[in-house]
């Protein structure tokens, strides 16, 4: 699928790395996705609080909802590998994960698009969703 038919399609969106810091990028990521209209749900294991700006926090990738389609990943690149193992263990499994810039880890990108996901990365996905929507 292309970027545009993600975003039409898929509208439930697990931010994982997510802060409840207002300054962070993933807080300001997460916030402009539930702005515009995806369903939003932070995923970090830290935060003293059970959500921010209205998105809300659960502490691991196990305690998502079912239907999350899209799982957002705000972490260094060492990570990336076994959160690609985590996610695999997931009852039901996204269709696509999202890496931001800089985060690459060709291995992880091989064992996800083994396992039929569809894997982007090194791409902001508020950047892409604004070429193409041209929204805030």
């Amino acid at each position: 699928m292309n970027y545009k038919e993600i975003f039409d399609s898929y509208k439930n969106i697990a931010v994982l790395g997510f802060s409840d810091r207002r300054d962070r990028a993933s807080n300001r990521i997460g916030r402009y996705l539930k702005e515009n209209n995806f369903n939003v749900t932070g995923v970090n294991p830290v935060p003293d609080t059970n959500s921010a700006d209205d998105i809300t926090i659960i502490k691991s990738l196990s305690e998502l909802p079912e239907n999350t389609e899209i799982i957002n990943i705000f972490r260094r690149s060492e990570f990336i590998y076994d959160h690609v193992i985590e996610i695999l263990k997931m009852k039901t499994l996204p269709k696509v994960i999202w890496t931001q810039l800089g985060v690459i880890d060709p291995a992880a990108k091989e064992l996800t698009v083994k396992n039929n996901i569809q894997y982007i990365e090194n791409k902001c996905i508020m950047v892409e969703h604004n070429k193409i929507f041209g929204n805030n």
